[in-house]
C-alpha cells in the first residue's frame, strides 16, 4: 500500500498537513508493507528537506500512489483519476460552491473519503481540527478585546510558534474583571478552556457568573440546556433537547446581560434555536462587546455573524440597532471575530495533533480489514457513484438541490 502527501493548491494557502515528516517515520515503523511519498511543496510548514533528511521521499509525481492525503479541497484539475482521496471536500452539507468538485470525483472514479466523515460506531467524529480552532478563538477574542478598549495589541497567532508561545503572550497581559462565557464542551469548547486555564482565568459555575461579582476575570462553560429551555417550561434533559430542538427556545440572555466577551465554541444543529439573537445585543441590557464565534455559522444561531472573516481582516463591528456590519471602531458596535480557518495560523500544532489522530483511528484500517468499519462509514464516493450513507446528495450532484 504507497500512502501520498499531497501539495495543498487551494488558495489563500493552507500551511497544515495531515502527517509531520516524524509521523510518517512512524508510520512506517509500524507498518512495515507501508510505503510513503510527499509531493513537493513551498507553502507546507514542514519543508521538503525536513522529510528527506528522515528517509521520505519527495516527488512531484504522485500517480502510482494508491491513497493520497490532503487537508482542503483539491482542484479539479488536480484530481488523479482511480485513486483514493482524502480531504476536507465541503460537500456533505450541499455547498453550492464544492458541487462541481463531487461531480468530477465521481467521474473520474475516485474513491472519496471526507475528513469530516471519519466517526466511529456511534457516528462521533475522530478527526478534526477542532482543538486548535478553540486554542487560535479564545486567543483571537483576546486580542479583539485589547484592541477594542485600547488595552494592548497582541501580535496575530500566525506570527507566534505554538500553543505555549499565545499563552505566554496572553499572560503578559492585564485583563479587567471581564466575564466570559463559553458555548461547548466538544473539541472547539475544550481548546477554548485550555487557554483560559492556560492564562489562569478562574472557572465559575454557571448560578455564580449570573449572580456574583468579581475583582478578576472569570469564565463559565455552559452546555445546551443552560442556554436553552423547552418552551412549555418543562425541564428534562439533554437527549430531550437532542431530539426534540423545535420544541425549545434559547434562554442565552441570562448571560448576555451579565458577560463582557463570548467565545463559542459549539455545534449548533440545524433545527435548533438561534442562541444570541439581534433582540437580545439589541437589548438595553446586553453586555457583551466582544464575540469570537470559532463555530462561525454565517447567518446562523448568532446573530452578529454575518460573515466569515479572515486571518488576514479578523475583526469587523457589528451594529445591533441596524443589524448591519460597521467599522469595529464604530462606539455603538459589538466587535466580532468570526474566522473560519483559524487552525491555519498554528498550523505546526494542529498538523501534529491531527497526524496523531489519523495514525490512531484511520491508518490501521488499512491493515486490519477495517474491521471497525472506519473506512467503510467515511466512504463517500465508489465505482463512480455514491455510496449508500451519501445516497442523499443524488440531486446536489445532478444539480437540482443546491442547499447551504
Amino acid at each position: 500500500m504507497k500512502f501520498g502527501i499531497i501539495k495543498e493548491r487551494k488558495n489563500p494557502p493552507d500551511r497544515r498537513v495531515v502527517f509531520t515528516p516524524e509521523e510518517l517515520v512512524r508510520l512506517k515503523t509500524e507498518h512495515l508493507q507501508a510505503e510513503v511519498k510527499v509531493e513537493s511543496s513551498d507553502i507546507r510548514i514542514f519543508t521538503d528537506q525536513q522529510y528527506s533528511d528522515l528517509g521520505i521521499e519527495v516527488t512531484t509525481d504522485m500517480s502510482d500512489c494508491d491513497v493520497l492525503f490532503g487537508v482542503k479541497e483539491v482542484p479539479v484539475d488536480a484530481l488523479i483519476p482511480n485513486k483514493k482521496y482524502f480531504f476536507f471536500s465541503h460537500t456533505i452539507k450541499f455547498q453550492p460552491y464544492n458541487r462541481k468538485l463531487l461531480v468530477a470525483i465521481l467521474d473520474k472514479n475516485i474513491e472519496l473519503y471526507d475528513h469530516e466523515t471519519i466517526v466511529d460506531a456511534n457516528h462521533k467524529r475522530l478527526i478534526g481540527f477542532g482543538r486548535y480552532a478553540g486554542i487560535v478563538g479564545a486567543y483571537n477574542g483576546f486580542r479583539a478585546f485589547g484592541i477594542k478598549y485600547d488595552l494592548f495589541n497582541l501580535p496575530k497567532a500566525e506570527t507566534l510558534k505554538n500553543k505555549e508561545d499565545l499563552i505566554v503572550r496572553l499572560k503578559r497581559q492585564t485583563l479587567p474583571n471581564v466575564k466570559i462565557v463559553v458555548t461547548g464542551f466538544g473539541k472547539v469548547g475544550m481548546g477554548i478552556k485550555e487557554i483560559l486555564d492556560g492564562i489562569k482565568i478562574k472557572e465559575v459555575s454557571p448560578e455564580d457568573f449570573l449572580t456574583k461579582k468579581y475583582s478578576s476575570p472569570v469564565y463559565t462553560q455552559i452546555d445546551v440546556l443552560e442556554y436553552n429551555k423547552r418552551k412549555d417550561g418543562k425541564v428534562i434533559n439533554k437527549n430531550d433537547f437532542y431530539e426534540n430542538p423545535q420544541e425549545y427556545t434559547s434562554n442565552f440572555e441570562r448571560f448576555s446581560e451579565v458577560a463582557d466577551i463570548y467565545m463559542a465554541g459549539h455545534f449548533h444543529g440545524n433545527v435548533a434555536p438561534d442562541i444570541l439573537t439581534r433582540e437580545m445585543l439589541q437589548s438595553s441590557k446586553n453586555k457583551i462587546k466582544v464575540v469570537a464565534d470559532i463555530s462561525c455559522d454565517v447567518n446562523g444561531p448568532i446573530a452578529c455573524t454575518l460573515k466569515a472573516s479572515t486571518i488576514a481582516d479578523p475583526f469587523f463591528g457589528y451594529l445591533p440597532s441596524e443589524d448591519k456590519e460597521v467599522p469595529y471602531t464604530h462606539p455603538g458596535s459589538i466587535m466580532v471575530m468570526s474566522v473560519d480557518n483559524l487552525p491555519c495560523e498554528l498550523p505546526k500544532d494542529a498538523s501534529e495533533g491531527f497526524g496523531e489522530m489519523f495514525m490512531q483511528h484511520v491508518i490501521p484500517a488499512f491493515f486490519n480489514g477495517d474491521k471497525d468499519g472506519i473506512l467503510h462509514r467515511a466512504k463517500i464516493t465508489e465505482n463512480g457513484k455514491l455510496t449508500e450513507r451519501f445516497k442523499y446528495l443524488q440531486e446536489y450532484v445532478d444539480g437540482k438541490q443546491e442547499l447551504v
